[in-house]
């Protein structure tokens, strides 16, 4: 059950890195600081690596103790904090949105700590907080940006003579923001099993961040492409303000061992930028309606899911189930990024 448990956390791992951590570098792909999809891909499954081996520890202890106590976290109980998560992250793939993982890991989590009275309701409700709190910050951020980068423009044609400098620093934000990205989403995928005593600290963080780079080197394509060009274009100089405005806020909040919606925060600053260009008839796009429906659905779709296993499973002593459902989400889950992939191919 212990092979079963860490063989689903890294396929979750890989999930993470096909649908959040590959929009990190999206921005840069998008405003034509890379030229090629995979090489900004590649960049990013490096960046995801540093950042979880040298900077993913407080937020890994944050989800392995800091929402419910650790003396809850059995190997049945990861075991469906990670089919509950896992379900709604299939979801948001199939449909090619960035979601965060962030968010259903964390409600799959307190689904858990409600179904046994064991929440840390205050570390909970911070969290959710800042999870409404730094999406706005960043997309005010970045909208009062764009209006600078427009002025300039204008005023001074900065982004024409000094596009090759542009486009390096472009770059390095994008890497950092990979970077942000293995600091804090590694922790959804390893997380439970530091706090439970299957891995450790270092052997999670290494282990998880290789799988989190995994996912986006081979099944981050439609994600990127997502946040590079359906919800809008922008400069160099504007994908700057999009890639700096979303590393540092997700870096500062990793160090605090918080766990934000990194690929919510990139859009909100992608939503900032397009508003500040176009208006807010931007908001009219189909695909940023989708984005906020799913936003708004996954993490209370997670924790119905993992209370309702609970209840189901554990309660009425019918785990079997449970290691049977998991072997048939993992199949049916590589069946789905498949398709994905060859679907990606025959549109390319």
């Amino acid at each position: 059950m212990t092979i079963l448990v860490i063989t689903v956390a890294m396929f979750f791992a890989m999930n993470i890195g096909a649908s959040g951590a590959a929009a990190s570098m999206g921005v840069a792909y998008g405003a034509g600081a890379i030229k090629r999809r995979q090489t900004a891909l590649l960049l990013c499954a490096i960046g995801i690596i540093l950042g979880a081996a040298f900077g993913g520890g407080n937020v890994i202890k944050t989800m392995g103790s800091g929402i419910i106590p650790s003396s809850v976290l059995s190997i049945k109980v990861i075991l469906i904090i990670f089919i509950s998560a896992t379900v709604a992250l299939f979801l948001a793939n199939v449909l090619g949105i960035p979601l965060s993982t962030s968010e259903v890991t964390v409600g799959s989590v307190v689904g858990v700590g409600i179904a046994f009275r064991a929440l840390y309701f205050q570390n909970v409700m911070s969290i959710m907080l800042l999870w409404i709190v730094i999406p706005i910050v960043s997309f005010l951020i970045a909208y009062f940006a764009g209006k600078l980068v427009s002025w300039l423009k204008h005023r001074w044609r900065l982004t024409h003579k000094y596009e090759r400098t542009l486009g390096i620093v472009l770059i390095v934000s994008g890497f950092l923001e990979a970077f942000s990205a293995g600091m804090n989403n590694v922790a959804n995928a390893v997380g439970p099993l530091v706090g439970a005593g299957v891995l450790s600290l270092s052997t999670g963080a290494l282990l998880g961040g290789s799988f989190v780079a995994l996912g986006a080197l081979v099944f981050g394509k439609r994600v990127i492409e997502t946040n590079g060009y359906r919800i809008t274009r922008f400069s160099l100089a504007e994908g700057c303000a999009i890639s700096g405005t979303s590393a540092g806020l997700v870096i500062g909040a990793s160090l605090l061992g918080i766990p934000v919606p990194l690929t919510q925060i990139t859009t909100s600053s992608i939503i900032g930028i397009g508003t500040a260009k176009n208006g807010f008839q931007l908001w009219q796009k189909d695909v940023i309606t989708r984005m906020l429906k799913v936003w708004a659905v996954s993490p209370v779709f997670s924790l119905v899911i993992s209370y309702s296993m609970v209840k189901l499973f554990l309660e009425s002593d019918v785990y079997t189930l449970v290691a049977i459902g998991s072997v048939v989400l993992a199949t049916v889950g590589s069946s789905s990024l498949i398709k994905s992939i060859r679907t990606q191919k025959r549109t390319v």
